[in-house]
């Protein structure tokens, strides 16, 4: 039996928020874009579709959860969702607030430009901001 453990890749490149009843919310560390990650807790799921219906389900709601939270938080033009899972393979939702004069509108935010890491301040702000909210 599998126990879940997060990606190498996604505990480097993210700070914890909060769990849900199926996903752990994250945060990336790029302060260029409101990004959060949900990865379902648990193990060896890849795609969407290794998740059982239920599962998916609850995913989706959660998904849903995170994007209301980043509209209401930063009044976003537009939230933008995707499990691409080409770099890692472990299931991850990114959750983006998206702005028509962010650096990388309309593209993708994935290729532009280099991560700009949160000064301590300005993470600790956003963390209590959607804990709170998460909560």
């Amino acid at each position: 039996m599998s126990v879940f453990s997060l990606h190498p890749r996604l505990e480097a490149d993210t700070v914890p928020v909060a769990s849900l009843g199926l996903c752990r919310v994250l945060l990336a560390r790029d302060s260029r874009f409101p990004w959060l990650i949900l990865v379902p807790e648990k193990p060896s799921l890849r795609d969407l579709h290794d998740l059982g219906r239920s599962d998916r389900n609850t995913a989706m709601d959660e998904i849903d959860t995170a994007s209301r939270i980043l509209m209401a938080l930063h009044s976003a033009d537009k939230i933008n969702v995707a499990a691409l899972g080409n770099m890692v393979p472990q299931l991850h939702i990114h959750v983006i607030a998206r702005f028509t004069d962010d650096a990388a509108w309309p593209a993708p935010v994935w290729g532009i430009g280099s991560p700009e890491p949160y000064d301590d301040d300005s993470l600790d702000k956003a963390l209590i901001t959607l804990q709170n909210a998460f909560a």
